[in-house]
């Protein structure tokens, strides 16, 4: 339920999964132009790919420190 106006937070896990899942796709067809040889700028897909790469180490984190919260939540309830 949102409060005071502001995003609720399945809005934003799925908003971020979405710009991740759009930094995954950018890489991906930068890694195809590349292989096919349509790719002018090598220095592009260096990039994308290294984007990807933090936006996906960064929710992984985001998801253990959430399961990490979850499990000392139901230990303090036992």
């Amino acid at each position: 339920m949102p409060t005071g106006g502001g995003t609720d937070f399945g809005a934003m896990v799925a908003q971020g999964l979405q710009r991740l899942q759009s930094a995954q796709d950018t890489a991906d067809n930068l890694a195809v132009e590349a292989a096919t040889g349509r790719l002018t700028d090598v220095h592009d897909y260096m990039i994308a790919a290294t984007q990807a790469g933090l936006a996906t180490s960064l929710a992984v984190s985001v998801r253990n420190r959430a399961l990490e919260a979850f499990n000392e939540i139901m230990r303090m309830q036992a």
